[in-house]
Formats: C-alpha cells, structure tokens, sequence
C-alpha cells in the first residue's frame, strides 16, 4: 500500500490527498447508511403497525401525525427549545465547572479524594422527581434557578467521576520528571494532570450533555415558568393532544443531539491528537 501511494505521489504529489479525502468520504458514508436504513425502516415499521392494527392515538400516534404537528408547532418547539437549551446549558457549564475544581481537588488530597465519591455518588442517586418540585418551592415561581440546579446536580457526578479517574492515572515517567524539577503540586496538575485528563474529561461532559437536557425536561413537569418543552408535553398530553405531545418530545430529542453533537466537536477540537489516531 506504502509502495503504491509512493508511486501515485511521484506522478502527482496531490494525489495521497485526494486519496485520503475519497477514504475519509467512504468512512463517514458507510458510518452514517446504516444507523440512517434502520431509522428509515423503524419509522416506516412504526407507521405500517399503526395504520394496520389501528392502535390509538393515546397509546402511539403515527409518526406521519407526529410530524405533521412537529411542522404546525416548529415556531412553539423554537421558541420553548430555547428556553430549555439555556436552562440546560446554564446547569451544564455550572456542574461540569464544579465537577472538575471538586476532581482536581479530590486527585490532590487522598483523604478528601476517599470522602468525596460516597457524597458524589449520595447526589447522583437524588431522583429529579423528587427534587424539583422542592426547588421550586424554595425559589420563585418565574425563577429559572431551581431547573438550573437540577441541572447541575445531575452533570456534577459524570464530569466529576471521569475527571477523578483522568487526573489519578498519570503515567510514572512524567511524575518522576516533575518531580526532579521540584514541581509544585499546582505546576503538575496544570502541565501533567489536566492535560493526560482531557479525554476523560470529555468522557464525562459527552455523558452530561445529554443527561442535561433530560434533567431539564424532567424539572419542568413540576411547576414554576410554562415556557418549556417539558411543560409543553405535560400541557398537550394533558389535553389528550398526543401527536403533538410527541412532536414537543421529538424536539427535546433534537435538542439532546445538538447538545452531544457541541460536545463530540468540543472534543475534537481540544484533542487533536486522538483523530490522527
């Protein structure tokens, strides 16, 4: 293969990188036909079984209906995505913040490293269900706060657990070579720790990505503002509307893949090194 591409370059230096873009574009083909077939046969299987078997509305809405009202409501899904979008962002940015800081702080201290995980492990079991509506409670009825700690709670344990586990495995090479220069342990963690931590990091915000957006969702069936996908669901399921329940649902979906699609491309961009891979 090497011998080949030598002798394509020696006829045309810019033939390798023709080659390497059709094998790119042959890569992301055959990665993105198949997940696109099944989609395309799960909702027509999904449609076929409606319309035949007559299944009603209220227990499965046609994906035909679904996406019709996903149209009729696109300005309504914007609007109320928007709202959602920075509850989850805030509550995103604010837990992966303190997951890290809490991570780096736990790899520098044992004691506090061995404490921290049992509490980490106490909020990550806390149901939203239960937790909600008490922030609300505490906080405003037009306060956007009490969905934005929901949000941070539920980012605070993946950021936090990947982090740990990143920052604690260093190679012993580069500890010993830190450590002939007297480095402080500030000096290691910012040249040595964080860096070998990245994809670890990632790890855990590609995790919490979605996880934000659920959690937002989810604290917005509990009162406070009406001005978001989860109070839209609630609202349009309550008046037995279920196409457009779901259309709302399919919007808090996209939301989600927007969320992870950032996250994978933040990714990308911090750690180069891992595509040349």
């Amino acid at each position: 293969m090497t011998a080949a591409v030598d002798k394509i370059a020696a006829a045309d230096p810019t033939a390798p990188v023709v080659v390497g873009r059709r094998r790119r574009s042959r890569g992301l083909v055959r990665g993105l036909l198949p997940p696109l077939l099944v989609g395309i046969g799960g909702l027509a299987l999904w449609e076929l079984t409606v319309k035949v078997g007559r299944v009603a509305p209220f227990i499965l809405p046609a994906p035909s209906a679904i996406w019709e009202q996903f149209w009729l409501s696109r300005s309504v899904i914007w609007q109320t995505g928007l709202a959602t979008g920075a509850n989850a962002l805030v509550g995103l940015i604010a837990g992966a913040v303190v997951g890290i800081l809490a991570a780096m702080a736990a790899s520098r201290f044992r004691l506090l490293g061995e404490a921290s995980i049992p509490v980490a492990a106490a909020l990550n079991a806390l149901p939203i269900i239960a937790l909600a509506p008490i922030l609300n409670n505490m906080f405003d009825s037009t306060s956007s706060i009490p969905r934005r700690v929901v949000v941070s709670i539920v980012v605070f344990f993946p950021v936090f657990i990947n982090t740990l586990r990143g920052l604690r495995e260093v190679n012993p090479t580069h500890r010993e070579l830190m450590d002939s220069y007297a480095a402080s342990g500030w000096t290691f963690t910012r040249l040595v720790r964080l860096p070998g931590a990245l994809p670890f990091v990632f790890t855990g915000l590609r995790q919490a990505s979605s996880l934000a957006v659920i959690a937002a969702v989810v604290a917005e069936y509990f009162g406070g503002l009406q001005d978001g996908l989860g109070s839209r669901i609630t609202s349009a399921a309550s008046n037995t509307a279920y196409p457009r329940a779901w259309a709302f649902v399919v919007g808090a979906c996209v939301l989600g893949l927007v969320f992870y699609a950032v996250s994978l491309g933040l990714e990308r961009l911090a750690t180069p090194w891992r595509r040349s891979r």
